[in-house]
């Protein structure tokens, strides 16, 4: 009798916690939380909770639960992290992944599982193209994007030939086929330096003074763009070749990189002082909970994730079963995005606009990033009519 009563109260303890489960909201966040580069994954992280705060830490009066995991820049830890998530932790959304190479080796845990999974930053041309799936989205953009824009802006500026460098790595070289889709000048040379251990840039840049470059395309983030910046001034081109970038000079590597950074034009689909109310307050609130801290694109695009899955969740009333129905949801974009209004393409990467951002500095000598101009409109990627999804 005894032990028929155990059973029984434990049958009840294990539905009871099952119950309590279905009534949160489970997310996995996989971004890199050590090492030079986690002061990215430490700002997407910063700028998640700020959603979650924005929500009051419900969605559809759920509370939320948050699992994030350090992929320590590497595929395979990636791709370890992410069976967890979706094998032992049961997630609903999984949501992050800064780079490219990390992003595809652990795409197919997600997709196999029908894991809804956001990417709020890597977009490897592949995510765009043959690989899209009904449950993997966008918060960010496809790779080529931000450089085909410093392309067309290179065009405006009258450019007629650059040299081309970046990281071999995924993203590396989806950034400079970007940018060599819409420059209309001649490209003289193209370099790709060991990722993520190379941060001396001196063989590569005097390649580019060798080669009589009109300008030089690069393409580094956080340490290295930092390093290529500085080595860039030291050996004194900045005075002899402009320099145009993607993804290198942002609100994390600007108080590092400094004087260097200005008149260096870059790309982004969002800087820090779009015109919306949503992004005031965003970015007012961030310095308020992360003082002597300045949210970035990379953070941007974490927060717009959080909001993204609350209108999955929203729209069916917090029952997450209905995955066809919260995919229909998320397919009309319809949240306010920091970056302002867009839409989602057949590929669900968003079809967006793309700002040239310069450094400026204000009367007390901080530097910051400003939108310039608009450099093109509803912008969609060159990959989604490789999409199998209509």
């Amino acid at each position: 009798m005894r032990t028929a009563l155990w059973l029984a109260g434990a049958a009840l303890l294990a539905l009871g916690n099952s119950a309590n489960a279905a009534d949160s909201i489970k997310i996995g966040f996989v971004s890199t939380f050590s090492g030079p580069t986690a002061v990215i994954g430490n700002d997407m992280r910063n700028s998640f909770e700020l959603a979650l705060d924005h929500l009051g830490r419900k969605m559809d009066g759920k509370p939320v639960e948050v699992i994030y995991e350090d992929d320590q820049q590497k595929p395979d830890i990636g791709k370890q992290k992410t069976e967890k998530l979706v094998q032992s932790d049961k997630v609903d959304f999984i949501v992050g992944y800064i780079w490219s190479n990390v992003l595809l080796a652990s795409l197919k845990t997600a997709v196999d599982s029908q894991t809804f999974r956001i990417s709020a930053n890597a977009g490897p041309s592949q995510l765009a193209g043959e690989l899209c799936a009904p449950y993997v989205f966008s918060t960010s953009w496809q790779n080529d994007q931000t450089p085909q824009a410093m392309g067309l802006y290179m065009n405006q500026k009258g450019v007629k030939s650059a040299f081309l460098i970046g990281p071999n790595y995924a993203a590396g070289k989806d950034m400079l086929a970007g940018v060599k889709s819409t420059f209309k000048g001649e490209v003289v040379g193209e370099e790709y330096t060991v990722w993520p251990s190379q941060l001396d840039f001196s063989a590569e840049l005097t390649k580019a003074r060798n080669s009589k470059a009109e300008s030089i395309f690069v393409f580094y983030p956080g340490a290295a763009g930092v390093q290529f910046l500085n080595q860039y001034v030291q050996a004194g081109l900045k005075q002899q070749i402009p320099l145009y970038t993607a993804f290198t000079i942002d609100e994390l590597s600007l108080p590092l990189q400094k004087d260097n950074a200005l008149g260096v034009p870059g790309a982004q689909e969002w800087v820090n002082d779009l015109p919306n109310e949503q992004n005031k307050k965003f970015v007012d609130d961030y310095r308020k909970k992360y003082p002597g801290l300045r949210p970035t694109y990379y953070g941007a695009q974490a927060y717009d994730a959080a909001q993204l899955v609350n209108s999955a969740v929203v729209a069916v009333k917090g029952d997450v079963t209905k995955k066809d129905a919260m995919k229909a949801a998320m397919e009309k974009a319809d949240f306010k995005s920091l970056r302002g209004s867009f839409k989602y393409g057949n590929n669900h990467i968003p079809i967006q606009n793309f700002y040239l951002q310069d450094v400026v500095k204000d009367a007390d000598g901080a530097l910051s990033l400003k939108t310039v101009a608009t450099i093109v409109k509803d912008d969609q990627d060159r990959f989604h009519d490789k999409c199998p999804m209509k």
